[in-house]
């Protein structure tokens, strides 16, 4: 059994929180890309390649060559979609997540270690448009350490957390395509309330949709 251990985060957990981050993020790629293909949209725009030119060329080559081409772009627009989405991150709240996070008011970082390693992370801040709430923020646990019993710790940390300083409840926003965080989240506890779907060019093509789920600290309580 492996030795799990969550604690705050420490200044020289830097980088392997930042790799954790990355990695996690990653990960999302192939699913993203595999979400964009499902769109009925997508697939019109393919078909309407692939006639067209099969038409005016009388030729399979040309027609399944070009298909190829916008799939790799397709796809190159998933990987920049993510990778600025990465960056961004990890020049903001990343970037200093002492100050960012354990130097604020009802915020913080915590750290999943197993053996001396650090595995996984969540954090914690108030919520912007709820202020009887806290967000759970950067979930995320190595996929060599996971069903470990990892992630659920860390959720739990932060509804502890949360609990004591009073907030009502706590708030966390997933994606669409990441279905195991979605089960993980509602076998803890989480309520869907909402979809949002992202207003950027780059979301609008890939459809892509963002869940709000919230755990309501007082109903979770009475049912212990």
């Amino acid at each position: 059994m492996a030795n799990i251990q969550i604690r705050k985060y420490r200044d020289e957990d830097s980088e392997a929180v930042r790799d954790t981050y990355t990695m996690g993020m990653s990960e999302h790629v192939p699913s993203s890309f595999m979400h964009m293909l499902k769109q009925p949209p997508t697939q019109m725009v393919l078909m309407c390649i692939f006639c067209a030119l099969i038409t005016s060329s009388k030729s399979f080559l040309l027609p399944i060559l070009a298909v190829t081409l916008v799939l790799a772009g397709a796809r190159q627009l998933v990987v920049n979609v993510f990778n600025r989405q990465i960056d961004t991150s990890l020049s903001n709240d990343l970037k200093n997540i002492s100050e960012t996070y354990l130097k604020q008011k009802d915020s913080c970082f915590w750290v999943a270690e197993v053996d001396g390693v650090v595995v996984g992370m969540v954090a914690c801040l108030p919520a912007e448009n709820a202020p009887a709430c806290l967000e759970l923020k950067r979930m995320s646990v190595r996929r060599t350490h996971r069903r470990m019993g990892i992630a659920k710790a860390l959720c739990r940390t932060v509804a502890e957390f949360t609990r004591e300083r009073g907030f009502a409840a706590v708030l966390l926003v997933t994606s669409v395509v990441a279905t195991d965080a979605q089960k993980l989240y509602e076998d803890m506890g989480y309520k869907k309330i909402r979809e949002i779907v992202i207003p950027e060019l780059a979301g609008k093509i890939m459809n892509f949709i963002l869940i709000e789920y919230r755990l309501d600290l007082q109903r979770e309580g009475k049912s212990e």
